[in-house]
């Protein structure tokens, strides 16, 4: 499936089936999920990035088995918005496990959403060891949050 625009993806939904974000590590793999209604984001637990073929088998399992309508993932942007090595080796991967994955996937900007879940963790006082366990799928959380606000504000 291809990469599409949020505004579009409003029109693909079908009720009641979550959307699930991706905040793509070097070694780890964010992941986050709506609630049927779409309203909320839930972090999940990280997935360990492997070669791309057995990445993509993970992430296909993940989608089939909480019925995924689309996938969100954090686009790297620089803080001057322009893309550099991270978003497009983000670009990279989508395309390499969009032949595998046959739901859409959205690009949406994670500029300072790592920052954002740390500070959240550091805020519950979650300690250092565990908040690197915790924080890619939080910034995952985060992502689909701001994600799933704008379909909210699409649709009103």
């Amino acid at each position: 499936m291809s990469v599409i625009l949020v505004e579009d993806l409003v029109n693909y939904l079908k009720s009641n089936q979550p959307i699930a974000s991706i905040d793509l590590g070097s070694k780890n793999i964010g992941i986050a999920i709506s609630d049927s209604g779409r309203r909320f984001a839930n972090p999940r637990p990280l997935l360990v990035r492997k070669k791309i073929s057995q990445t993509a088998s993970d992430l296909l399992f993940f989608a089939n088995k909480e019925n995924i309508a689309a996938f969100v993932i954090g686009m790297p942007f620089n803080m001057d918005g322009s893309e550099g090595p991270r978003a497009q080796s983000t670009r990279a991967f989508v395309r390499n496990i969009s032949d595998i994955i046959n739901i859409p996937f959205v690009f949406w900007d994670e500029r300072l959403s790592t920052v954002s879940a740390n500070r959240i963790l550091i805020d519950m006082d979650i300690s250092r060891k565990k908040r690197s366990k915790k924080v890619d799928s939080m910034s995952a959380s985060l992502i689909l949050q701001e994600v799933l606000d704008r379909i909210h504000m699409l649709q009103t």
